[in-house]
């Protein structure tokens, strides 16, 4: 455990994450301690307070279980905060349609209210998570963040419409404000998800020596996990007049979907595992440039899919992912009909 003073260059010291006890967020917040931030994370913890057992005694961390939606007990976690990083939401297109109405109050309705409460606690940065889904499918083969935006989905759509929340909120721009659109993150991180492409072409070429791929054509873009803690990093690192009223594609390689699969299982390294290619209507296919990022901040990402697919395997190897097939925890659909939330 380090006592590591934080060294951001701005005075952002006190950073809440919501939604940090998520994917990313394991393995974000534990950096962030690393790196002498006091971090508040905000959470209704589906997923286990567990996912954050490595750290949970520090004494830079606050867990608070409360749902976002409400507004009043958000408002008072905020007071004394620096930095916003907005991580919660009901993530990717298959989990929102689950439960639609519950997506669309989460992802887009109580985003004006936390803005509110933000800009009443005089929080200096807010750091929006979108999504790269937001382009669709665009012909261009290097997709910046100019270009029409075709959201696809209510998932997307609702992303595309809190980038325009944040940017034309009239009391957030005294905030300093930045948007970032990753790509689909990949590799191992103590929440583990095995419902992204990566993740779960790994899990089920280790599991079942066999690889199910419906189409694979489809682009996608992909970013190593530890990259995309190195990006939250960079954001709260940068000088405010850098990123303030921005957006930032965060990506690496794209990918596509057979491709990967060819990846997967050279680096599980069986030549027996089988792959299965499914015809499949799903046309969306993703694929991001970052250079806007490295040209603005000087940062790039720098793991590989490999990398990931690496670190999973691993992981497997250590026993860190029990029961990979079955239990609930790795899958964001099965979790919420676990839990039946509402």
């Amino acid at each position: 455990m380090s006592d590591t003073s934080c060294s951001n260059p701005n005075g952002l010291e006190r950073v809440l994450i919501t939604g940090g006890g998520g994917y990313v967020g394991s393995a974000l917040v534990p950096r962030l301690l690393q790196e002498g931030y006091r971090v508040k994370v905000v959470d209704l913890f589906w997923y286990g307070r567990e996912v954050l057992e490595s750290v949970r005694s520090h004494p830079n961390l606050s867990l608070v279980e409360l749902d976002i939606r409400n507004a009043e007990g958000l408002g008072k976690e905020l007071e004394g905060q620096d930095a916003v990083l907005h991580l919660a939401c009901i993530s990717n297109d298959p989990s929102f349609d689950l439960a639609p109405q519950l997506g669309t109050s989460i992802n887009r309705d109580a985003f004006t209210p936390l803005l509110d409460a933000a800009v009443a606690a005089d929080v200096r940065r807010f750091v929006y998570a979108s999504s790269s889904s937001i382009y669709g499918v665009q012909e261009r083969p290097d997709v910046r963040e100019d270009a029409n935006p075709l959201p696809l989905t209510d998932y997307s759509r609702f992303k595309l419409d809190c980038e325009h929340m944040l940017l034309d909120h009239a009391g957030a721009r005294a905030m300093e404000r930045v948007i970032l659109r990753p790509a689909t993150v990949c590799g191992y991180a103590p929440r583990l998800r095995l419902d992204v492409v990566v993740n779960i072409l790994t899990a089920h070429a280790i599991a079942n020596r066999r690889i199910k791929i419906f189409g694979g054509g489809q682009l996608r873009p992909n970013i190593h996990i530890d990259d995309m803690v190195d990006t939250y990093l960079a954001l709260l690192e940068a000088p405010g007049d850098k990123i303030d009223g921005e957006a930032f594609n965060a990506g690496y390689q794209n990918l596509p979907v057979d491709e990967i699969a060819e990846l997967v299982r050279r680096v599980v390294d069986d030549p027996a595992i089988e792959i299965e290619r499914v015809p499949s209507d799903d046309d969306r296919s993703y694929h991001i440039n970052s250079q806007k990022i490295r040209d603005v901040l000087g940062f790039e990402a720098k793991r590989t899919v490999e990398d990931a697919v690496k670190s999973l395997v691993d992981a497997f190897e250590a026993g860190q992912v029990p029961d990979p097939m079955d239990a609930t925890r790795y899958y964001n659909i099965r979790r919420m009909q676990e839990l039946a939330v509402t």
